[in-house]
């Protein structure tokens, strides 16, 4: 397909859950468009697929839930700006749809929630003419609350649903049948709702829209659904609600790094159940080029993989982008003017920590690899905030290198043994040189230090300040900030 054209408004229509009623609010919407004189400045696509449930049944089943996702994620791949969902049964799920796709989807009972309050301000008791499913789901009465509003519906002699029976029975509304019976069925059900002392009357089915027009002479009126439903989208008029968080991790840097990352950031969020954790998007990428191979000798660089990965995670609706890789963040300053949404600085947001923390500190000690000390990037930092960096001597860095990259070390999976000797040995030469605040400087190096602060054994406590905690601590509070 041909890409949306740019600065037009798009929407994508969904159909074929009621492929009728569909094509009459695109009718509807093309019409009310053309009487803004902007019909020309639409961009629309009406996409409609056979369903095999559309006219069989009135439940919102798996694969109608899926059918619409798939719709809209193909409506996100197509550059559409917002969803035309002509369904009240898939209204029944628009909470799970909203919570997986970065596209607004205009909500159709809101739509005919503000016709109600502008239009018809005084009408209280609410009659609505919709299937079984809808009834029993409580979706009419979300969006018109008691005690402001009282719903009813039709009444069922002998258990008879007449609406359902309307639209979905044997020579319904739903085979192409819009006179007869089914017309008979809702007249009788609209005239139980007015016997009820209903004030309005609203379709619970775009079906029913299709034939309000020629339902007898009533002396409360019918909405027309499908008309108030493209109006709204034809004016603008739309709530958007606001998505979940969503934190972008750039994963495999390394691979063990990210799993502790995560586990950092369960442990961080005060959570009661699942579903008060906050979504997260991994997008788990070991082949980036070492970071520093790169930058202490010939590496491959490894920016535009970086910068992929990143892209990956913003087009993925991430919110911000966390990359739990100390050394990575020597290449942060040349990719975060091409992204739409920020990388939060591990560095920075650590060094800033530290200085609140200890605010008469002078100097703090980095073990890192030699790739993030050549870069000067905590050093950097630190000196923003009036701190001096401590690094090990050539030899004792060399045995830290040699810890985390070594045959033995951490990134091959070792925790004890040689890789222990060789970190404690790049320890203890920072404790030398008057260190009492120490940043385990590469993100496998907590998994060897796993404590807040060490006794060592001159007798100094010494802090450890693990940057990978402080980032899932910072990511969380933003995460908290943007749901308040």
């Amino acid at each position: 397909m041909v890409p949306l054209i740019e600065g037009t408004r798009s929407f994508g229509i969904i159909g074929g859950l009621g492929p009728l009623a569909s094509a009459d609010v695109f009718f509807k919407l093309m019409k009310a468009m053309a009487a803004h004189g902007n019909i020309e400045q639409a961009d629309v696509v009406f996409e409609q697929h056979p369903f095999r449930g559309s006219g069989s049944t009135s439940a919102a089943t798996t694969e109608r839930k899926l059918y619409v996702f798939d719709m809209i994620r193909d409506f996100e791949r197509r550059g559409v700006g917002a969803v035309v969902l002509p369904c009240f049964l898939s209204h029944t799920f628009l909470d799970e749809l909203k919570a997986n796709t970065t596209l607004p989807i205009v909500d159709l009972m809101e739509a005919l929630r503000s016709h109600v309050r502008r239009i018809h301000p005084q009408a209280a008791r609410i009659g609505v003419l919709t299937s079984d499913y809808t009834r029993a789901s409580g979706l009419f009465e979300r969006y018109f609350p008691a005690p402001a509003f009282d719903v009813i519906y039709p009444r069922m002699p002998q258990g008879r649903d007449a609406v359902t029976e309307a639209v979905y029975g044997e020579g319904g509304i739903k085979q192409g049948s819009l006179t007869g019976k089914p017309l008979q069925l809702l007249t009788e059900a609209a005239q139980d709702l007015v016997a009820q002392g209903a004030d309005l009357i609203l379709p619970g089915l775009t079906e029913v829209a299709l034939v309000a027009h020629a339902i007898g002479t009533l002396p409360v009126p019918i909405v027309d659904a499908n008309q108030v439903y493209a109006q709204c989208v034809a004016d603008g008029r739309r709530e958007t609600s606001a998505k979940p968080f969503k934190i972008g991790v750039v994963g495999g840097v390394g691979p063990a790094a990210t799993v502790d990352f995560m586990q950092k950031i369960v442990r961080n969020t005060p959570a009661e159940r699942d579903q008060d954790h906050i979504k997260v998007h991994v997008e788990q990428n070991p082949q980036i080029p070492d970071r520093t191979e790169n930058l202490v000798g010939q590496g491959p660089d490894p920016t535009i993989a970086l910068y992929a990965t990143c892209k990956k995670l913003e087009e993925g609706g991430a919110d911000l982008i966390a990359i739990p890789c100390n050394t990575a963040h020597a290449y942060v300053e040349r990719i975060q003017p091409s992204l739409s949404i920020p990388i939060v600085n591990m560095l920075t947001v650590t060094v800033e920590s530290i200085r609140a923390r200890f605010p008469e500190l002078k100097q703090v000690g980095l073990l890192a690899t030699s790739g993030t000390v050549g870069s000067g990037v905590y050093r950097r930092a630190l000196e923003e905030q009036g701190l001096e960096q401590l690094t090990p001597s050539p030899a004792m860095q060399e045995r830290v290198m040699n810890a985390i990259y070594g045959r033995e070390g951490v990134k091959a999976g070792y925790t004890e043994g040689q890789c222990q000797d060789d970190i404690r040995a790049g320890l203890d030469d920072l404790v030398r040189q008057g260190a009492d605040v120490v940043i385990l400087g590469c993100t496998e190096l907590p998994l060897l230090l796993p404590y807040p602060q060490l006794e060592h054994g001159s007798g100094k406590t010494v802090v450890l300040v693990d940057p990978t905690d402080t980032l899932a601590r910072r990511c969380v509070a933003y995460a908290g900030t943007a749901t308040e």
